[in-house]
């Protein structure tokens, strides 16, 4: 790849020390890099460090391809949890979906738009309904339907599929199954999801019905990373909006809606990036 163009990505984390930030920008000092940002955070409870750090490579003296092997000696050093990602690669993303288009159709548009940094091979649904959708973007639809008895199967399937593909991350966008362990396993930390905020206070099939019944005042939605435990993943975006007497269950759907959309719309662009690290049961987002 060329280096001209190039920016280097550094995401690193270890227990809180001295001279970490010092360490870093030495090592992209001494390698002839120009720092264009920089972003880090103490977590003052557990004593832990993060930081971001992004470059250009267009004079640095180590070549992209040693890059990794080079800094390794200061990961070591610091017993860090680190990774480098280079702006020139594009994430491969593949979107899942089962009837609902609104998450779909805004990413599509912001892809369109070239505002994400990404390539989108493959939509997967467990429903037909948004296969034009899909083609009238130019992107191969590939449905799986979905029982209790062949989901161990069709999930092998679209493993085997994505591997085929080289993706890097999924996003269920209003995809409305539960994963299983052994999927989730195949991509961890690499799968995100959108849900309105009402969860766990209002479940079931019309969480709106419901909100709309106890005279909410606000209502919200939030993208994470997904896990074992269903809905309990790292919190990446969040959003809310105000409610009043005068709303509607309609009103309530749709202002969800608008929510989801861009809640979601943020946490792929944050990711896409290379600006979250996960903490534990938490994010930390650099924006």
């Amino acid at each position: 790849m060329s280096e001209n163009n190039l920016n280097a990505i550094l995401l690193f984390t270890c227990a809180d020390q001295d001279g970490i930030v010092a360490k870093i920008s030495q090592f992209i000092y001494n390698g002839g890099g120009n720092i264009i940002d920089l972003d880090e955070h103490v977590n003052q409870n557990q004593k832990f460090f993060s930081i971001r750090v992004v470059w250009s490579m267009k004079n640095f003296s180590i070549p992209s391809s040693q890059l990794r092997d080079a800094f390794d000696v200061i990961g070591k050093e610091f017993n860090a949890h680190w990774r480098i990602e280079f702006s020139e690669r594009k994430m491969r993303l593949a979107i899942f979906v089962s009837k609902y288009d609104h998450c779909l159709q805004e990413i599509l548009w912001r892809y369109k738009m070239d505002e994400y940094h990404i390539e989108i091979p493959l939509i997967i649904s467990n429903h037909p309904d948004l296969q034009k959708l899909a083609e009238a973007n130019g992107i191969p639809f590939h449905l799986f339907p979905i029982s209790k008895e062949n989901k161990p199967d069709q999930e092998a399937r679209e493993i085997a599929l994505m591997k085929e593909n080289n993706i890097d991350l999924i996003v269920l966008a209003r995809y409305m199954q539960v994963l299983t362990p052994e999927f989730i396993q195949e991509y961890r930390n690499n799968i995100i999801n959108i849900h309105h905020s009402f969860l766990p206070g209002f479940v079931g099939g019309n969480p709106y019905k419901q909100a709309y019944e106890r005279g909410v005042k606000i209502i919200g939605a939030t993208s994470h990373y997904v896990t074992e435990e269903l809905d309990e993943g790292p919190i990446i975006e969040q959003d809310i909006m105000r409610i009043t007497h005068k709303d509607t269950i309609k009103d309530l759907i749709r202002k969800g809606r608008d929510l989801e959309r861009t809640v979601l719309a943020r946490a792929l662009l944050y990711k896409a990036e290379h600006r979250i690290i996960v903490d534990g049961k938490r994010t930390i987002v650099f924006n």
